[in-house]
């Protein structure tokens, strides 16, 4: 399976976007992102629940390990791309947008308006243990 094989697949749920995130690509759905393309589009990773994770990697051993640390522990899996097979593939990915898609929808961020003000006057600071010369 190649990065353009994984994307399609991706890509393929309904309502999934690409975006970027961290300097790499991401996939969202419903506002939140289940699956992302790393290290040099060598491995995917989607993102499960502890317990689905756990069956991925008994199905498909060669294919899926858990991401480094605490984000494996919490589910994220890798997808070795050379070693995986579109159907476990297509299976995880499923998993991982059904997982999004059953939370509520995460609002959009809104982005701070410019302001066309300068920056506030700030107050001189005070110099502390100085005293001031009497003449």
């Amino acid at each position: 399976m190649t990065a353009d094989d994984f994307r399609g697949l991706v890509l393929e749920m309904q309502g999934a976007a690409e975006g970027a995130h961290m300097g790499h690509p991401d996939f969202r759905a419903n506002g939140r992102i289940f699956a992302s393309l790393h290290t040099h589009d060598r491995f995917g990773m989607v993102k499960l629940t502890p317990a689905e994770q756990k069956e991925v990697l008994k199905m498909a051993p060669g294919s899926f390990e858990p991401s480094a640390g605490a984000w494996g522990r919490q589910g994220c899996t890798n997808v070795i791309l050379a070693a995986a097979e579109v159907r476990t593939v297509r299976a995880a990915v499923q998993l991982a947008y059904e997982g999004v898609m059953s939370l509520p929808r995460r609002p959009a961020r809104a982005k701070p308006a410019a302001s066309k003000r300068s920056a506030p006057k700030r107050k001189p600071k005070r110099r502390v243990g100085v005293k001031k010369r009497k003449n």
